[in-house]
Formats: structure tokens, sequence, C-alpha cells
């Protein structure tokens, strides 16, 4: 399986994916850590993937959503964005909306 075939899978997998550094336990940089931040607020019950823990991964999302930058939030297999948008979703009530769709 390549990379893309295995971002697909990781996507397919759950509602909600954060594609990260690393965990929310123990998160790795801080836009990572406002994001976990940003889901749980919103109640949101997620995956993630921690892009420090295979460089292949942490490439390969880059080029499959052709966004530069880690973290990466997907929601029913869409991409929403990054830490910004995120944050913007946020404050407007758009990811609480969001998350709500996906229970």
């Amino acid at each position: 399986m390549n990379v893309q075939d295995k971002i697909k899978q990781q996507i397919a997998s759950d509602k909600i994916v954060l594609y990260m550094k690393g965990t929310p336990q123990f998160p790795q940089c801080g836009f990572s850590a406002k994001s976990v931040e940003l889901l749980k607020a919103s109640g949101a019950e997620f995956s993630t993937v921690d892009v420090l823990a295979d460089p292949d991964i942490r490439q390969g999302i880059k080029e499959y959503s052709n966004w530069p930058t880690i973290p990466q939030l997907y929601i029913n297999g869409e991409f929403v964005g990054g830490c910004d948008i995120l944050t913007e979703l946020f404050q407007k009530g758009e990811l609480q909306r969001m998350v709500a769709k996906t229970k």
C-alpha cells in the first residue's frame, strides 16, 4: 500500500481525523495543541495521526491535501484546514456545527 492509499484509509476510518505533531496527551507543537483544544471544546470524538512518527505520512498528507502545514483536520473525509481555519470556524460556531453533524 502506498502512502496516499494509507492516508485515504486513515481518513475513511473515522468521521473526524486530525493529523498533528505528537498526540492529544503530548502535542509537540502549539498549533497541534490548539487544534486538539478546539476539537475537545466542540465536543468532538476524533482520532489522530502523529505525523512525527511516520515521515512518509508527514510529507504525504501535505501532498494529499495540497496544504503545506500540520495540523490538518478532516471531517467526513473532507479537508477542513489547519489551526488558523479551525480557530476562525470555532469563533463563528461553525466548527461546533460541523462536529455535531458527525454524531
